[in-house]
């Protein structure tokens, strides 16, 4: 519930965001932007509540293990001896089968389960056999590894950045340590967006040059491919407009930075420039991709022209205008995380605790006594198939008389 709590609700915008987003319309029609902020619900996963609870299961998974999981797995590695055929005849499965020499039959059925992979512990008269302990390890290796991945989830909150960048190209961007020493540049040479038939946009690629005070390195990202360099991770995370290149009438180029327009739409970017002198008859440029158009409107709304980025010049306000180029920036998302060790390996024990978690622990145990073998036997899951089994086991023994 927790988690959900924090997945219905954006995390680690600015806190004014959460006082406008929800003033009008609180959060399930319950919180307002002060309460969200003041229940931690803009950072759910490194809010003091959230590790409380963390903090809670690990601490019940650990008293789970040592009270339960760790006794059960000792059991089971013990050998419990029964004696005598009452004994076998109370346990979950058990047969009786008449044999002309009862000693023979006791030899034959131990050979059997050696063949098949059974641990022996025969005695005088009987014998005890196991299979399948490993998977009474299952349990204390899925919780340990619960455990281990909630410990590098909560490192991760406590110790990690994050960070969000729109690059242009051949911009850079320096990040400093502790000491305000340069880190790590990251300059970025080139941003490419592939666009299907109808212009929408499929995967963006960013052209990194990292540079450090040993050695520089060339890499490029693309969405679901990120690049993992001395514990940062880098994500082609989003891209927006930069500038825009223009030529109003005899004018050199000028590039101007576009900033985006919320309020006419998702991802619009545009430009107020005015056309006289003064600073008065302004128009709006405004745009949606590199490609264009450049749609022009005036100060009273209305739309006086279409543009094309490196097409000829329209008149726009009665001067000669021209859209040259429009340079895409590319939006980068910085993570450091070093809880991830941590989290890969508990995941990683958890998978193996689980897949070992399904095999089936078997107990056999098996009494010679005046011309019979009595046998029995429990198995701590798939109780039927053991039952299904054993007949058949017992099939191959010496003939009966």
């Amino acid at each position: 519930l927790a988690s959900g709590v924090g997945t219905g609700i954006p995390q680690g915008d600015p806190a004014q965001s959460y006082l406008d987003a929800y003033e009008t319309r609180p959060w399930l029609g319950l919180l307002n932007g002060n309460q969200v902020l003041f229940l931690q619900l803009d950072h759910v996963y490194s809010s003091s509540w959230f590790l409380g609870l963390l903090a809670w299961l690990g601490v019940s998974l650990i008293l789970c293990s040592i009270r339960r999981q760790w006794p059960s797995l000792q059991a089971a590695l013990r050998w419990r001896d029964y004696a005598t055929p009452r004994q076998l005849s109370k346990l979950a499965i058990a047969e009786t089968i008449p044999a002309s020499d009862s000693r023979e039959a006791l030899n034959g059925l131990a050979r059997e389960l050696n063949s098949r992979g059974w641990q022996l512990l025969p005695q005088e008269g009987r014998l005890a056999a196991r299979k399948g302990v490993i998977g009474r390890v299952g349990p204390l290796l899925v919780h340990a590894g619960l455990v281990l991945l909630m410990l590098g989830a909560v490192w991760g909150a406590l110790a990690g950045h994050r960070l969000e960048r729109f690059l242009a190209p051949q911009r850079t961007l320096d990040l400093l340590d502790r000491n305000g020493d340069a880190q790590l540049s990251i300059t970025l040479n080139e941003f490419a967006i592939e666009r299907d038939s109808a212009g929408r946009p499929e995967q963006f690629r960013s052209q990194l040059a990292l540079s450090t005070a040993t050695e520089p390195l060339l890499k490029e990202i693309s969405v679901n491919h990120p690049l993992r360099y001395r514990g940062i991770t880098i994500y082609q995370a989003d891209w927006s407009l930069a500038t825009i290149t223009l030529q109003i009438g005899g004018s050199p180029e000028l590039e101007l930075p576009l900033q985006s327009f919320p309020q006419l739409g998702e991802q619009v970017w545009g430009l107020v420039l005015p056309t006289r002198p003064d600073g008065t008859q302004p128009v709006l440029l405004s745009l949606e991709s590199e490609q264009g158009p450049v749609t022009v409107f005036d100060e009273s709304g209305e739309r006086i022209g279409l543009i094309r980025p490196g097409g000829s010049a329209e008149d726009v306000g009665g001067l000669p205008l021209r859209v040259t180029s429009v340079m895409p920036a590319s939006g980068l998302l910085l993570k450091r995380d070093p809880g991830v060790p941590l989290v890969y390996l508990g995941f990683a024990i958890t998978l193996i605790g689980g897949g070992l978690s399904v095999i089936a622990t078997r107990q056999l145990w098996a009494v010679a006594s005046d011309g019979k073998l009595h046998v029995g036997g429990l198995c701590n899951r798939n109780l039927t198939a053991f039952a299904m089994e054993l007949p058949k086991l017992l099939a191959s023994l010496p003939a009966k008389p």
